[in-house]
């Protein structure tokens, strides 16, 4: 009994010395991975939470030429203007439409990249579909001037579409496909997808390569085919994943951008086009009013945090973990 007592001291004492020898080893790894991340900490910092010292215009009727300590403060005067003054409540009300329509029939099309993964992963040959991703993907590295240019050169009205359409005598003057404010919603989204389509399928082909294969080989002995395995196997595994894309896609619902409709937009359409962050972009740059471009700023931050606190509930309510 007292042998046994012994040897088990001595385990004790041996793995509590190998504890301690670990502990400054583990030191040493914890500190080289904060090492590792510390530069993309600092980047996040200084372009993410260091402007937010900017919102302080929002409280100044700021004039550059006299700096923020000559401009004078005038508090909550600009959150006030924006819901007392009727015709600031109407320009902000139809952009607010624009921007939520063109956000909805954004999240109405997510499904694409998803659908366009799942069959582009069909393809048996493989030179063929690697040929496919990389044409598809390629749009999301041309700057939005650039796209403007290739819609400019083929839908304008000398464009090629227009040439095309007359010379075979289908119409008889140009159509006005960008100089018009009609269906500029749908104009826009369908422009997104083409530039985006190829890039948001990868994530979901990155998805697709971890799906267990044994649950293929079970659909195939159970004698399904290649719509049924699709169906019933591929596109349930992916679901999870899109469900988080959909739910970070609603967060950022405000978010549109502004280089795709700053660079469409023009006399004809400008009403439609104006989603939230050009809006904010004219306002400041245009009509020389950076303190209500802040404040308008300010409140959509906010707002895009409310909505991302609330989906991130949502997710642990419904999947039993958060987004964030």
């Amino acid at each position: 009994m007292f042998q046994e007592a012994a040897v088990h001291n001595l385990k004790r004492r041996g793995r509590r010395r190998r504890g301690e020898r670990l502990k400054p080893a583990g030191r040493r790894t914890s500190f080289r991975m904060f090492l590792c991340i510390a530069p993309f900490v600092f980047l996040a910092f200084l372009f993410s939470y260091l402007p937010l010292y900017g919102w302080i215009y929002s409280l100044y009727d700021f004039k550059p030429a006299l700096g923020l300590e000559g401009s004078e403060f005038v508090g909550l005067q600009w959150f006030q203007m924006l819901v007392s003054s009727p015709t600031q409540m109407a320009q902000i009300g139809q952009v607010l439409l624009n921007t939520l329509a063109i956000s909805f029939l954004g999240l109405a099309t997510s499904i694409l990249p998803l659908a366009f993964a799942v069959f582009l992963n069909e393809i048996k040959a493989g030179w063929f579909r690697s040929s496919v991703q990389t044409l598809t993907a390629l749009p999301n590295f041309i700057s939005w001037v650039l796209v403007y240019m290739i819609a400019f050169s083929l839908f304008s009205s000398s464009g090629l579409v227009n040439d095309v359409l007359m010379d075979a005598g289908l119409v008889t003057a140009p159509v006005k496909f960008l100089d018009t404010s009609e269906n500029v919603w749908l104009t826009m989204t369908l422009w997104s997808i083409w530039k985006g389509l190829g890039w948001g399928a990868i994530i979901y082909l990155a998805a697709i390569a971890g799906i267990d294969q044994s649950l293929y080989e079970s659909a195939k002995i159970d004698g399904a085919g290649r719509m049924q395995t699709m169906w019933y196997v591929t596109v349930p595994q992916l679901m999870p994943t899109y469900l988080v894309l959909l739910l970070l896609s609603i967060a950022n619902i405000l978010n549109n951008g502004m280089e795709q409709y700053y660079v469409f937009q023009n006399a004809f359409n400008r009403e439609y086009i104006q989603v939230l962050d050009l809006y904010v972009y004219n306002i400041g740059m245009t009509g020389n009013s950076l303190s209500m471009a802040t404040a308008i700023g300010m409140l959509k931050s906010l707002i895009s945090v409310a909505l991302l606190l609330t989906v991130n509930a949502v997710s642990k309510r419904v999947r039993g973990e958060s987004i964030v």
